[in-house]
């Protein structure tokens, strides 16, 4: 049993408890007032939510324990991802498609989450982040056949070891089985205009689960 407090939520758009619903999930130090300012830029229609991670981080908070940047504790991760799945549950039972869209130490948690989980969620976006490699949650090939993928990257990204990055993209435009829409920016470790504009036609096919929309969608830069 978990000790965390019960999430701070904010939410903006559809107000329905049929409406698909959109988790947005910070980085690590950061709060979920600042990922909602991503929800006016994206389609409509859905129900947008920003949940405030439980450990107390610096300025803000964190969704995990790190034994290194990008690199999970297992016990925490596991932990933190029950504790998020016990408010999931109670939000959107089954039925209510779900979609995550995380950003740096966000976007390891939401791809912990679907990972350990493939089918609960109608996509995922991994956003100028890591995948939790070698944190409890498997890796392996095909674990996310059929699954809706979207992966942005900076080329000039240094607070993400270069290693996990090149890692992730490999694994889920790979082995991973996904169909996995990419963007790659000539930038650093923040969401450009470019990756905003991609990831909401990304999300507005999830949303209305558009015929052919599983197509990957041409890369800017280097597609590794």
């Amino acid at each position: 049993m978990n000790t965390f407090a019960e999430p701070a939520v904010a939410f903006h758009g559809a107000n329905a408890p049929d409406a698909p619903l959109v988790v947005l999930l910070h980085g690590r130090g950061s709060h979920e007032q600042e990922i909602i300012s991503l929800a006016p830029h994206l389609p409509a229609g859905a129900t947008y939510a920003a949940v405030r991670a439980p450990i107390a981080e610096g300025a803000g908070f964190a969704w995990f324990a790190n034994r290194g940047i990008g690199r999970p504790v297992a016990d925490s991760l596991s932990a933190t991802m029950a504790w998020f799945r016990d408010w999931l549950d109670d939000v959107a039972p089954a039925g209510r498609p779900v979609v995550l869209i995380g950003f740096s130490g966000g976007a390891a948690f939401a791809g912990g989450l679907v990972l350990a989980d493939p089918a609960r969620f109608a996509g995922a976006a991994i956003l100028y982040g890591t995948l939790p490699f070698d944190a409890g949650v498997p890796t392996t090939p095909d674990r996310l056949n059929g699954a809706q993928i979207f992966v942005a990257q900076g080329d000039a990204d240094h607070v993400i070891p270069r290693e996990l990055l090149d890692r992730t993209w490999s694994y889920l435009t790979t082995e991973s089985g996904a169909t996995t829409q990419t963007q790659r920016d000539p930038g650093g470790h923040g969401i450009t205009m470019a990756t905003l504009e991609r990831l909401g036609a990304w999300l507005s096919a999830r949303l209305t689960d558009e015929p052919g929309s599983t197509a990957e969608a041409e890369t800017s830069g280097d597609a590794r």
